[in-house]
């Protein structure tokens, strides 16, 4: 009886090992986009670069990173989604490696550039392979990837701040960072490819993929354009209350930095209810679920804007919570949904344009806000964002209730 407990315990194990890997990549994916920040003021210093120029190399890693949207899915649909997955991890740990030896400026944006290049190529791919790998329990599998990977903006930042404290081991301390992250990156990669094999041969290299066509032709259904519109107006109002979320907070409802910033953590915190969300999606469909997270943002951030002059951190900090676990209990679910949809030879191409777009509309949410804001004021800025993922919430309740 022992030995069959231990047998079933170790088919388990073996059963999740895909899912632990991709989102440990991921996690390390992650981590290095979020540990950046944190570093400009000691880069500047060992380069002696000004705002704009350390701006501008980061702007680099974000494009990069969203333009192997696309490719990134094309080249899994043709080539098999691991392969994809392993070269992007791989490439992205080099890049952080390069990073631990002294080199000129031009090499710092060299390997960032690269890093968002291989970084890139994970998540549109991964999603795609999930969803072969785990058909019952695709909101699940994402939900727990998605989880594991917010939290590298939790540890990335504390992870700087314990280097940069401690005594210097690779000439400025801050190496320390990318080797660290790189040396995981390979062990992690080479783990990823040991462990994990394309599904049932469906995902196998040889496959044909598609043209850009065939692509581009997909997003001609009524429906999925309808779900495109649900998935940037989404991606707008979230990138647009997260870039401004803290300043809000202090200018509109008086509440100090610190609390504003405490507040602004406790919103990510909420991302654990991604696995929950999957997990329900699995059982009940993905489009209930899809409204009723996004009916929930939508409630809690109109609640935001109306209780923001009360000033009350205990009342707006349980909003905030709200908020976190409307919009996070979105997310997993709508890759799921995604996969449900497309058909299996475009779906990683097809997914990579959606995101592209997705990413496009949350890179210009933060400009616009900060235009709306100085012009008419936060509150009215925040009623608008409000009134984008209400229109976000309406559609899929459209397609809920039309399907």
């Amino acid at each position: 009886m022992a030995r069959l407990s231990l047998r079933t315990s170790l088919k388990t194990l073996d059963e999740f090992d895909a899912l632990v890997l991709v989102s440990l990549l991921w996690f390390l994916a992650k981590f290095v986009r979020y540990a950046f920040p944190p570093l400009f003021e000691p880069l500047q210093g060992v380069y002696g670069v000004t705002n704009a120029e350390i701006g501008f190399a980061y702007t680099g890693f974000m494009l990069t990173y969203a333009a192997m949207q696309f490719p990134s899915g094309a080249l899994a649909d043709r080539f098999g989604s691991v392969r994809v997955i392993a070269t992007g991890s791989m490439v992205a740990a080099l890049a952080a490696l390069a990073l631990v030896i002294d080199s000129p400026f031009a090499v710092l944006v060299g390997a960032m550039v690269l890093m968002g290049a291989g970084t890139g190529a994970h998540k549109t791919v991964a999603i795609r392979l999930l969803s072969r790998l785990y058909p019952a329990r695709t909101g699940r599998a994402l939900g727990t990837m998605d989880t594991i990977g917010t939290f590298a903006g939790v540890v990335a930042p504390a992870v700087v701040v314990a280097v940069l404290a401690g005594p210097a081991l690779l000439g400025e301390s801050w190496r320390t960072v990318f080797l660290v992250a790189g040396l995981a990156g390979v062990a992690g990669t080479v783990a990823f490819t040991l462990r994990v094999s394309d599904p049932d041969g469906t995902d196998s290299a040889g496959a044909s993929g598609g043209t850009v066509r065939e692509y581009v032709t997909l997003f001609r259904s009524p429906r999925l354009l309808a779900f495109v519109l649900v998935t940037v107006l989404f991606g707008f109002t979230y990138n647009g209350v997260v870039a401004f979320l803290p300043l809000y907070l202090t200018s509109e409802a008086g509440l100090t930095p610190a609390t504003a910033s405490l507040l602004f953590a406790a919103l990510f915190a909420a991302s654990v209810v991604q696995v929950v969300s999957g997990t329900l999606s699995d059982r009940v469909g993905e489009l209930p679920v899809i409204v009723a997270t996004l009916a929930l943002a939508t409630t809690a951030l109109a609640a935001l804007v109306v209780l923001t002059p009360t000033g009350r951190p205990l009342v707006l900090g349980a909003v905030v919570v709200v908020i976190g676990l409307g919009s996070h209990g979105f997310r997993p679910v709508r890759g799921a949904y995604w996969m449900s949809v497309l058909p299996e030879s475009l779906a990683g191409g097809s997914l990579g344009i959606v995101r592209t777009l997705l990413m496009g509309s949350g890179a210009l949410a933060p400009a616009v806000v900060g235009v709306l804001s100085e012009s008419v004021g936060f509150v009215p800025t925040f009623w608008v964002l409000t009134a984008t993922i209400a229109c976000s919430a309406t559609l899929a309740a459209v397609l809920l209730f039309t399907r």
